[in-house]
């Protein structure tokens, strides 16, 4: 097993990674940018290297300066957490070519698998049905007109590279083709460092849902059971489960989307944790989607439902060792859910809220799991995704799950910034939720409460937050990072925020 690991990633994926080399007796090194330079990540893990400035283009994604930190710290691996570098195949090479070992596939496996493009090819080799699309990159506004008219609209522009929908664009009717193109190819250059996008046939309406797998370097390989994705604001998923409430009344699905899953996989010769995407239709048609060759966002609700920690096996299977799991040893208990927290503001079009954090009460209790990246007094950055937060929820039910989540939403008390909470319990409250009536419609459909409507829950919290603020006067100064490990720092008290400011 490895002695030092450095995290080449940032927030909750960072935290969470922390936690598993902790548990597994092996030393961290966190690495930040200028905006980072407080984090909780920095300030849990044992060690902390600087990257540079806060634009991810020159801190994150510089694969340079990551190896030179890990090659300082004296680090045997790299673990890439999602996003930034942890589908990049030149990075996973780089890391190979220093000596130092990429927790996750190969660089192969990734270019294989990482590509949209090329993953469609693996798949139809394999044998697995995919959405009708292209399998090359789109380099002529003609040849995307040809296609189109060939496949029919509506149609979707994918970026190859990357996920998370960014470099996606829905178009519905040719003349809105060529901008949209242009928007997407410009979209994912910012975000992945490739142009490359291509074309499919828009499903109408269907469930998301994806498998999870694991494979060790000895030639075994599983797969933990479906994922169901399907609520998504603009492609971005923001509500999970596990297992898919289509699997209650046809479990014979799972058998059959597991074993597409793996085929595609064991085909491109795939080792670590890896997700299968997957669009099932109304008539619960499958079709192959791509595959995130790194660790998913929301892993903790397939930890939940399995009882199998993926990071740990990342860890174990990237230091050789065998996959001692068999597909028959899998099982799956209860519901699991997960709510992505974002400081965002539902009442403005989702718009980032950065700021400072200058109250937060967490929630906990039974069934309840909290993936977190913050701490009250953090300034969330501008400079990266907004997420805050996982909650996830287990409970021998989905029903009951259900109501867990809600109760872990309402302790969730965040001041300073504006968030997503409120509007998760509008969701998990609808009748179209609680019948599992989903789809990646599902918000297109959502309606919202009245917002001036009175809201007794919110008054509670707010008036638990003001008299708290009452009763506090000084704070413990957050830590500073430093590459010598130095936590000290000061801060102002914050105290006199008003009642406007707590409802945020």
């Amino acid at each position: 097993m490895f002695r030092k690991v450095l995290v080449a990633n940032r927030g909750e994926i960072a935290v969470r990674v922390i936690r598993a080399l902790r548990e597994a007796q092996i030393a961290s090194v966190a690495v930040y940018s200028d905006a980072d330079r407080a984090s909780l990540a920095v300030k849990m893990a044992d060690e902390a290297a600087h990257l540079g400035p806060a634009p991810s283009s020159e801190s994150y994604l510089r694969i340079d300066k990551i190896l030179d930190a890990a090659r300082h710290h004296h680090a045997d691996a790299i673990h890439p957490g999602y996003g930034f570098l942890s589908e990049n195949a030149d990075f996973a090479e780089a890391c190979a070519d220093a000596g130092i070992i990429f927790i996750g596939p190969s660089a192969s496996a990734i270019r294989a698998m990482g590509s949209k493009t090329s993953a469609r090819k693996a798949a139809i080799a394999a044998g697995a049905p995919v959405v009708p699309g292209t399998e090359q990159a789109l380099r002529e506004i003609s040849t995307a007109k040809r296609i189109a008219r060939e496949l029919g609209y509506p149609v979707l522009l994918k970026a190859s590279a990357g996920g998370g929908g960014k470099g996606m664009r829905q178009v519905d009717r040719e003349e809105d083709l060529e901008s949209a193109l242009r928007d997407a190819s410009s979209e994912a250059l910012r975000a992945f460092r490739n142009d490359e996008v291509y074309v499919e046939k828009l499903v109408v309406e269907p469930r998301h849902i994806e498998i999870q797998i694991l494979g060790d370097h000895h030639g075994h390989m599983i797969h933990l059971g479906e994922r169901e994705c399907s609520i998504q604001r603009r492609h971005q998923k923001v509500i999970e489960e596990c297992p898919s409430p289509v699997m209650r009344d046809y479990p014979e699905l799972r058998e059959k989307m597991g074993e597409a899953a793996l085929k595609i996989a064991r085909a491109a010769g795939y080792a670590n944790a890896g997700t299968l995407e997957f669009l099932v239709d109304r008539d619960r048609n499958f079709y192959f989607l791509e595959m995130n060759t790194r660790l998913q966002v929301e892993h903790p609700v397939t930890e939940l439902a399995t009882g199998v920690d993926l990071v740990q096996w990342q860890l174990r299977i990237a230091a050789g060792e065998p996959l001692t799991l068999r597909q028959e040893d899998i099982s799956w208990r209860g519901s699991a859910i997960e709510c992505r927290v974002y400081a965002e503001d539902p009442d403005n079009q989702f718009l980032p809220s950065p700021g400072k954090i200058t109250y937060l009460e967490q929630p906990s209790g039974p069934g309840i799991r909290l993936d977190s990246g913050v701490y009250q007094g953090w300034n969330v950055p501008l400079d990266y995704d907004p997420m805050l937060a996982k909650v996830a929820a287990w409970a021998p039910t989905r029903e009951l799950a259900t109501e867990r989540m809600r109760r872990a939403l309402r302790e969730f008390l965040v001041a300073g910034i504006r968030t997503n909470i409120a509007w998760f319990d509008e969701i998990l409250s609808s009748p179209a939720f609680r019948s599992a009536a989903l789809s990646t419609a599902f918000l297109d459909r959502f309606e919202r409460a009245a917002p001036d409507a009175p809201d007794l829950e919110t008054e509670a919290a707010a008036a638990l937050i003001a008299a708290r603020i009452a009763a506090i006067s000084t704070t413990k100064p957050p830590a500073a990072a430093s590459d010598s490990g130095s936590r000290r720092g000061a801060r102002s008290v914050w105290a006199d925020a008003g009642r406007a400011e707590m409802l945020r």
